[in-house]
């Protein structure tokens, strides 16, 4: 028997309630691996499918987490042995199948890959999700032309796991990051990450009439969408790149096509789920190499599973900040 975190819904009252509960093996569902999970971590998506409406589940009992780092205890498949150290995000796992919040997990095999060297299963979780992602938008902004020295990188939702961990990596790479937050107290935390300049959410949140402003960004990592990246794209340098990898501020884009026409701004969309094995690959190497360990550090905050469903709370209301490592034998 293991521990897990279960959500399970009420069909009278159609109420959700998530609380940790013994399993077997013979609970998990079918996979050609069986991992002993050691770590997982808190993103939003978790947050919608512990809270009280199940956001994204579809079928209970279930158990959430939509990434998690552990040891290969049972495999099936030629390309993995017991011992071997995996990590897995996306492939809708935590939210169709079940996840990593949870001591003992079943997965195909295609969705996971290989820790990289440099990385324990700890920081794996410390990176998760969120890191993993804001990799993918580092890389995509290379892919299109970013270097160091043309100008400030800004981050928008900076002090949340996508932001920190892209700050993190800029600053490390040479970049010059400004860091938006609408929490002031989180200022030395983004200068501790190396960002160089701190912009006051309202100062960017609301649209302009202007459909274009003075040249500022030589590069932007958003996490927030709707009015925010709409006046963003409006202050992106001559060819510049947006990497749009969130919507805390809303699914709607209030923009016009001018940025796109005038100055050749991109907009590039960066999906973690579905990501082709190789480009993982190709991140969770870069991620062991281009992501400071320190600076990594600084931002984790530790975990149990019985924390969880307050921290799916927290989180939901924008009160997570950094990185939350779940150590589910905790």
């Amino acid at each position: 028997m293991f521990n897990a975190l279960v959500v399970d819904k009420d069909e009278e009252s159609g109420k959700t309630q998530a609380a940790v509960k013994q399993l077997s093996l013979a609970d998990l569902p079918e996979g050609e691996v069986t991992v002993a999970v050691e770590y997982s971590t808190v993103n939003y998506k978790d947050g919608l499918c512990i809270g009280p409406g199940g956001g994204l589940v579809r079928k209970y009992p279930h158990v959430p987490g939509i990434d998690f780092a552990g040891t290969v205890e049972a495999s099936s498949d030629a390309r993995y042995q017991p011992g071997d150290k995996v990590v897995l995000t996306g492939w809708r796992v935590g939210e169709a199948h079940w996840g990593g919040y949870s001591q003992k997990a079943n997965v195909r095999a295609d969705w996971l890959v290989p820790l990289p060297e440099g990385l324990d299963t700890r920081r794996a979780m410390a990176v998760g999700t969120a890191g993993f992602t804001a990799m993918l938008a580092v890389m995509a902004l290379e892919d299109h032309g970013l270097t160091p020295g043309h100008g400030p990188v800004l981050v928008t939702g900076a002090a949340g796991g996508v932001g920190s961990v892209a700050t993190a990596i800029l600053a490390h790479l040479g970049y010059e990051v400004a860091g938006v937050t609408g929490r002031p107290e989180t200022a030395d935390y983004l200068k501790s990450l190396g960002a160089t300049q701190i912009v006051a959410r309202e100062e960017i949140n609301e649209t302009v009439k202007r459909p274009l402003e003075s040249e500022t960004w030589a590069g932007c990592v958003d996490a927030v969408g709707g009015a925010m990246l709409a006046r963003v794209l409006g202050q992106m340098k001559y060819g510049a790149s947006v990497a749009s990898v969130g919507l805390a501020g809303g699914a709607g884009l209030p923009a016009t096509v001018i940025p796109f026409l005038l100055r050749g701004v991109n907009l590039l969309g960066i999906d973690s789920v579905m990501q082709p094995y190789d480009n993982r690959v190709r991140a969770w190497e870069r991620i062991a190499r281009d992501l400071p360990m320190d600076k990594l550090e600084a931002m984790i905050q530790p975990a149990t599973l019985s924390d969880l469903p307050q921290l799916g709370a927290d989180i939901l209301k924008g009160q997570v900040k950094g990185r939350v490592v779940v150590d589910v034998n905790a």
